[in-house]
């Protein structure tokens, strides 16, 4: 099958993309070609190939004459850094290594289900068959599960920037029966393995299983079947056996279905793919699903209000990993990945330089994980020709060069969102906001502009004196700040009265600096006494958000752009964000403040007051 072409859509600038989902028995293979248009499927049995390899090139011979720069595999399995072992499968390989093999800048690997979740978003009606009642809520988290050659699991959370897939493996979760006849099925099981994830009945496998248990237990003489003939016998044939094992099994599908719902707070609604299930057809509808799922004693009202839908659509996979190597390819601020900015800037760099970018683009996460020396070695340059490349390249040096390359490389940022809601224990409000703290430094950190913070630090290192200016859940963080600054003997002020802000300006002078904290970065005396201050000679540093007036009106900006609804609720993280903002600024200072101190003393000679009286404290 092949997608006609669709003249609406823009081609790839750099040429089509391979993309594949890959599963334990069968891998599907397109060339993308513009957005959600794909040339080329191919379907391939998983059997007739040693490993990944030979398969890739199998179908990539077809397309020799093609030059492809990316692509993005869908994998059945969990995928944890470089190295891939599959679960359900004898092959293992290092996604680096297959990309040299393949000549492509670009290979990311990702869990099937995590593509699957990143496709739901695009899906229309007439990709989905709803089984049940419920309406999705807007804006809510939605679950992912499917049965195939295993049980794959994930979910998807919307964002204000986009939608968060989660990299889950909840298939081996410990399979719970319900009743005496799923007990039976458990104890068949156990015959064979000491732990019973929902995997191993919840799938292909698993329904072989679940056949050959009931037939036990039903003193059945019934030869041994496999899924496919499971699912025809009971369809076509009317086998009431057949029927049985599949009534079974969409039950045990409802139940950990809605186990994921629970656990998620799926309100998007739970979505189900895989190999199995779209085979059932309409005859899905009517089976034990939706009963089993909404099965949940105290919180059946609860989940009777989460719709349940079948993804019908065929190569679903294809549009979620297609998603997130478009995403990893323009990064969240939309511009290009640094191998493609490697790539542009290799031939203006020295002959030097240019040995440490081959190294890079052919061996990524070796110099990931190499120190400077290493990477001199095997590049055969110098150590400062290390640092002259990443400082070509616009970073500050080796660290600041391989935080970044590494978020290239990973294309994905490990993000919680947890919704407080009225009915959370203690415990579960604790785990949530402590959760999205995390998340939230996390974001923080990669958008952090290190040439600002550096500025700062310089500033206030030099400065004559400090003032803080903030109001109401700012001013906590201006009193750290005044508190850790004081204690470096710079002299400093806090003022927290709007009133005061404009007087205390005016009276400061060249060599002085303003810290001026808010979250809105609006307010009225607080601007007009920024302007006062840059009026009378003085710096000024905000921290605030980067799109207020406040922003615009500083010498140096610390932007804090995490969003949060202050009119109604404390600003609890921003609060957070700027009070490490502070925390850089402090160790920055000390850092500097030591190495000032080794120099000269003719080195120091134009140093401004705060730093020779916070020398002379440290010395002593």
């Amino acid at each position: 099958m092949e997608e006609q072409p669709d003249n609406t859509r823009t081609a790839f600038a750099d040429g089509p993309r391979l993309l594949a989902d890959i599963g334990a028995t069968h891998a599907r293979f397109a060339l993308q070609t513009a957005p959600g248009t794909y040339r080329s499927v191919r379907v391939l049995k998983c059997d007739d190939y040693s490993g990944i390899v030979p398969m890739l090139r199998f179908y990539l011979a077809e397309h020799a004459d093609t030059r492809l720069h990316h692509g993005a595999l869908a994998l059945a399995n969990p995928v944890d850094g470089d190295y891939v072992r599959m679960t359900n499968r004898p092959w293992e390989f290092s996604t680096d290594a297959v990309r040299r093999e393949l000549g492509l800048d670009t290979l990311l690997i990702v869990n099937d289900f995590t593509a699957l979740a990143m496709a739901i978003p695009g899906l229309k009606e007439s990709d989905l068959m709803q089984v049940g009642p419920g309406k999705p809520v807007p804006g809510a988290v939605l679950g992912v599960l499917g049965p195939g050659t295993g049980l794959g699991v994930s979910g998807g959370i919307p964002t204000v920037d986009g939608f968060v897939t989660l990299g889950s493996e909840g298939g081996h979760v410990n399979f719970a029966p319900s009743d005496e006849r799923e007990f039976a099925i458990l104890q068949t099981a156990w015959r064979e393995w000491s732990h019973v994830s929902n995997e191993r009945l919840i799938s292909g496998p698993g329904m072989e299983i679940i056949h050959r248990a009931l037939a036990e237990r039903n003193k059945v003489d019934a030869p041994a079947r496999t899924s496919a003939e499971i699912i025809t016998g009971a369809l076509d044939d009317h086998d009431a056996l057949c029927l049985e094992v599949l009534e079974c099994f969409c039950g045990m599908l409802g139940g950990a279905a809605a186990n994921l719902a629970v656990t998620l707070g799926a309100f998007g609604g739970i979505f189900i793919g895989g190999g199995i299930v779209p085979r059932l057809g309409e005859w899905f509808r009517t089976s034990p699903f939706r009963t089993r799922f909404e099965a949940k004693g105290r919180f059946s009202s609860y989940l009777s209000d989460i719709p349940t839908y079948v993804i019908s659509t065929p190569h679903v996979a294809f549009d979620g990993v297609a998603n997130i190597l478009s995403e990893h390819l323009r990064g969240r601020s939309g511009g290009n990945t640094l191998m493609d900015r490697i790539h542009k800037l290799r031939p203006e760099l020295t002959p030097a330089e240019q040995r440490v970018a081959a190294l890079v683009l052919e061996q990524p996460r070796l110099v990931l994980n190499e120190p400077i020396a290493g990477i001199a070695k095997l590049a055969d340059v110098s150590q400062p020709t290390v640092i002259r490349f990443c400082r070509s390249l616009g970073f500050l040096g080796l660290a600041d060069f391989k935080l970044k390359f590494a978020s290239s490389l990973t294309g994905s940022i490990p993000v919680r969102h947890s919704q407080v809601r009225g009915s959370d224990s203690t415990h579960d409000l604790s785990a949530k906001v402590i959760d999205n703290t995390i998340s939230a430094i996390l974001q923080f950190r990669d958008q952090l502009d290190v040439r600002a913070i550096d500025r700062a630090i310089e500033l206030v290192s030099r400065a004559k004196r400090v003032e803080f200016y903030a109001m109401g859940n700012s001013r906590v963080v201006a009193l750290d700040g005044q508190h850790k600054f004081f204690r470096f003997r710079i002299p400093t002020a806090l003022y927290g009265d709007s009133h005061l802000f404009k007087l205390a300006a005016e009276l400061l002078g060249p060599g002085d600096v303003v810290v001026a904290i808010s979250n809105s970065g609006r307010l009225p005396d607080l601007l007009s006494a920024v302007d006062a201050a840059r009026a009378a000679g003085a710096d000024v540093i905000a921290i605030c958000n980067s799109q207020s007036p406040l922003a615009r009106r500083a010498d140096v900006l610390l932007a804090v752009d995490h969003a949060e609804d202050s009119t109604h609720f404390l600003a609890m993280i921003s609060r957070i964000l700027q009070l490490l903002l502070i925390d850089i600024m402090a160790v920055g200072i000390s850092v500097d403040v030591h190495h000032a101190r080794a120099l000269s003393p003719a080195a120091t000679e134009g140093e401004g007051e705060g730093r020779r009286a916070l020398i002379s404290h440290l010395d002593s």
